[in-house]
């Protein structure tokens, strides 16, 4: 059983969330909070599994809390955040200090939203528990990498549809007609544990690093505030992907959250798309519609990373770009928060090598080919 504990002021929130975990036979409800300091008593009695914790409450944050957690016994956080602009920006605070994952909610029509997303949040709170929260602390970027400047607005969310292959966006790929070409581009794939993954490889690549794509699952309201951080902190430019974009050196484009992300060649020139679409291996962005469309448009010119996350989002699409001829990666279980997404490429044969965070972010900080 996971053991839970909800940390929200808005008694709704309670209310509703707490009738959703207990109808799940595989978690019970330690209880209900409405600020730290009254989760704290109850964690004297018994310490959850897993935390729901909302971030504006009166007496304590929720980033104050998370940050006295994480420093005296870590336990993994799921952010209940407002679907808000200033709510994106502070969750990504939440995450860096050492947040699991995100829920959302809007400003209104609470209920309603929160019953709609219930499988949301059963998904979100089974994979904190799997959660290795040590691994999710990674070094800072030095100071003098940061930028000042900021990403794309967000854009607004789809309706949820059945799991589906990446058929449902695109063939195939079929790399016997492309045009020649030396440029080369890296494909990430990410989910659970994958921004404080993805701050610890993207500020450690050189201006001269190929374009890179990135896919990491996450609310669409809050990739723009995502992107921004990680700009912020980097040497190269990163940024929410818009259509049409050019990939280039220097330049890592994020998949925008709740629509899919495609490589596309344009003579010998990379594009991206960013197209509406029924989810894909339960998601949207899918990890599996950007490696298969960067197995098409690139082939062997294309490296592809999948990250720690749970589920297997990315190893069929993995497995397409190995047998397009790109070299393949997965994160080694030991350095991962979820080792569910690169396991399950790892059993599928979609991976030429396995290494760690810091392996790979050394591989890729390199002039490829070298």
């Amino acid at each position: 059983m996971i053991s839970v504990l909800i940390v929200d002021d808005s008694a709704v929130v309670r209310q509703v969330l707490s009738a959703q975990l207990s109808s799940a036979p595989d978690i019970e409800l330690l209880g209900a909070a409405r600020d730290p300091l009254f989760a704290m008593r109850q964690m004297a009695q018994r310490w959850p599994d897993v935390i729901i914790l909302d971030i504006e409450m009166p007496r304590m944050d929720g980033i104050t809390f998370l940050k006295k957690l994480m420093a005296e016994r870590p336990t993994p956080v799921v952010i209940c955040s407002t679907l808000t602009e200033r709510g994106a920006a502070v969750t990504m605070s939440a995450l860096a200090e050492g947040a699991v994952d995100i829920i959302t909610k809007p400003k209104a029509g609470l209920k309603g939203f929160l019953d709609a997303s219930a499988q949301t949040l059963l998904s979100a709170v089974r994979a904190a528990a799997r959660a290795r929260v040590g691994n999710l602390r990674t070094p800072r970027t030095p100071p003098s990498t940061r930028r000042t400047d900021s990403a794309a607005s967000p854009l607004p969310r789809r309706p949820v549809t059945a799991k589906l292959s990446a058929d449902a966006m695109l063939p195939p790929a079929s790399t016997h007609s492309l045009t020649t070409t030396t440029d080369q581009v890296i494909a990430l794939g990410t989910s659970t544990g994958g921004t404080q993954a993805l701050e610890y490889l993207l500020t450690r690549l050189p201006p001269t690093t190929p374009g890179v794509v990135i896919v990491q699952h996450m609310p669409e309201r809050f990739t723009a505030a995502f992107a921004a951080r990680l700009h912020q902190l980097s040497q190269i430019e990163v940024r929410e992907a818009v259509d049409g974009d050019r990939v280039l050196p220097g330049l890592a484009l994020i998949a925008n959250g709740g629509r899919h992300l495609l490589l596309q060649r344009s003579g010998a020139q990379y594009r991206v798309a960013v197209k509406d679409g029924p989810l894909v291996s339960r998601h949207r962005p899918s990890v599996d519609v950007l490696f298969r469309s960067v197995a098409a448009a690139a082939g062997s010119n294309a490296i592809g990373v999948i990250m720690t996350g749970m589920g297997d989002d990315g190893a069929r699409g993995l497995l397409e770009m190995r047998q397009a001829g790109a070299l393949t990666l997965a994160q080694d279980e030991a350095s991962c928060v979820v080792y569910g997404m690169p396991k399950e490429a790892v059993r599928r044969g979609g991976v030429t090598r396995e290494l760690s965070l810091e392996r790979i972010t050394a591989l890729l900080a390199q002039p490829l080919g070298a």
